[in-house]
């Protein structure tokens, strides 16, 4: 797979921690496993005490119980022999939350000739080392990475409290434990470090002035992240997108979405549109359409919930009445099976200018915006267009070359001021300044119906995160992989609800359950 080398992302731009997530996973996703990206981290954090302080110096690290304390004890291990290294975990070792960090907490056990180890679970046991955190030439602060929600309290109010009134050279791992690296706001009380050492990018955070007094020194480490972990559409933009499931959700937390589709003539694709938008997690997905039609839609499925609209096509009479029932959904989808009737047309974009609503514009409904590209004007909008579609919306030929589809989406994504998921062999997810590459699917793909799968996973998605981009990153990957469950069961013969059957699969192939 080529991708577009002169549009590859700048890892010296600024990132929030939520990029930095999807970041890690797609890198576990394209072979590069977290374990060996904590190894590179806290080898680049054993690396800043080196370069400042000598051999046989004192060095404690005060390691929180996520991968930011992993972090941490990979840099103890990296400096265990010639320094006199202490760790001591704010928590019990049996809290250690991830398997990285519980992996390089166990190499550290192995090493305890050289390595000094103490558990603090609570203040009594912390204060207890007070003296030697005080005491040390270097303290590492490992406690708290890109996670950190709440204001700062208990044990770890404390933790912070002695590392700040240490004499040595405080080190801080990734960001300072307390500050908010995607704000840089302070969570009560955040350490004051000489030294930050960040990995891959500069967070976002960092640039809020007020940040500047607890940063210190800023070193940004790369810790063997790929490049094309920024521009496919892989597993994180999926996690990140999906919104979690609490105890006590109700109907409506995960997603309302309205499908506005459907004529006289087609009737599948609204209802496979909505279908999806229930299978990737949305709590209601209702299609309005022509009245004349909505007896046959609602013999789809009993799950799904049909608004009866004018006679035999979407018309201008229609608009008031769809921009009103709008307003009860999260997301619009609109396009499906519209057909391609004048008035239809027009009745698309008069609807778009009213509603005030995230949209998903697809099939017939793309057809329509040439006529009047501002009526998207200041719209969070997906428009997913196939090759021949987007030589409708910006008269450009697209090819099959990687590079010139790129180009190609982020003009059309410039043009309409919105995100364009061109869908093809290979996806391209554009808006005016970034771009993401699909590599999931198949070529069974190409049978009717599976761009309008795309679109009601997309629809949900959306509703979920809220972000055009991500949303159809996310659901491209989706799609992709249900089309590939598909084609694994069913071989090169399947039909579009065979993909859509497949989407709770995907989302459990991808770990975004």
């Amino acid at each position: 797979m080529r991708y577009c080398k002169n549009r590859l992302p700048k890892s010296s731009s600024p990132i929030n921690s939520l990029y930095m997530k999807i970041l890690e996973e797609n890198s576990e996703y394209l072979g590069v496993p977290r374990i060996l990206l904590m190894e590179n981290a806290g080898r680049s954090v054993a690396d800043a005490v080196k370069e400042r302080v000598e051999e046989n110096s004192s060095v404690v690290v005060v390691a929180g119980l996520g991968n930011n304390g992993g972090d941490g004890f990979v840099a103890a291990r990296h400096l265990a022999g010639r320094y006199r290294v202490t760790v001591v975990l704010v928590g019990r070792e049996s809290d250690i939350k991830t398997v990285e960090a519980k992996m390089n907490w166990d190499s550290l056990r192995k090493q305890t000739m050289l390595v000094d180890l103490y558990e603090a679970p609570d203040s009594a046991r912390l204060e207890a080392c007070e003296g030697v955190i005080k005491g040390a030439d270097v303290v590492i602060d490992a406690i708290f990475g890109t996670g950190l929600r709440g204001e700062v309290k208990g044990r770890y109010r404390l933790a912070i409290e002695l590392i700040n009134s240490s004499r040595g050279v405080k080190i801080a791992v990734d960001t300072p434990s307390g500050l908010n690296p995607d704000t840089g706001e302070v969570h009560g009380i955040a350490v004051r470090a000489d030294v930050t050492v960040t990995f891959h990018a500069v967070k976002r955070g960092f640039l809020n002035p007020n940040a500047k007094p607890y940063l210190g020194e800023l070193v940004v480490a790369p810790i063997g992240i790929p490049p094309e972990a920024e521009i496919i559409c892989g597993p994180g933009d999926v996690k990140v997108a999906v919104k979690g499931r609490e105890a006590w959700s109700k109907k409506g937390d995960h997603g309302r979405i309205l499908v506005v589709g459907g004529s006289e003539d087609y009737t599948g694709a609204p209802a496979l549109a909505a279908l999806a938008a229930l299978r990737a997690g949305a709590d209601i997905a209702v299609v309005a359409a022509p009245r004349d039609v909505a007896n046959v839609l609602r013999s789809f499925s009993p799950n799904l919930i049909v608004k009866p609209l004018g006679e035999k096509r979407l018309s201008l009479n229609d608009v008031n009445e769809l921009v009103n029932y709008a307003a009860k959904f999260d997301v619009v989808a609109i396009g499906p099976g519209l057909g391609l009737h004048e008035e239809t047309r027009r009745t698309v974009t008069a609807f778009l200018k009213k509603v005030n609503k995230p949209v998903v514009v697809d099939a017939d409904a793309l057809k329509a915006l040439p006529e009047d590209p501002a009526c998207l004007e200041g719209k969070k909008a997906v428009l997913t267009p196939h090759a021949g579609e987007l030589k409708l919306l910006v008269g450009k030929t697209v090819s099959e070359n990687v590079e010139e589809r790129v180009e190609a989406a982020m003009y059309a994504a410039k043009v309409y001021g919105v995100t364009v998921l061109l869908k093809g062999h290979v996806d391209v997810v554009a808006n005016s300044s970034r771009y993401k590459i699909n590599r999931t699917g198949t070529p069974a793909m190409t049978v009717g119906g599976t761009g309008d799968v795309l679109t009601g996973v997309t629809a949900t998605l959306l509703a979920h995160c809220g972000d055009p981009f991500l949303a159809a990153s996310a659901a491209s990957h989706v799609n992709g992989v249900a089309g590939e469950i598909a084609t694994e069961k069913k071989g090169y013969h399947i039909v579009a609800t065979d993909v859509l059957e497949a989407i709770p699969e995907a989302f459990m192939r991808i770990g975004a359950v």
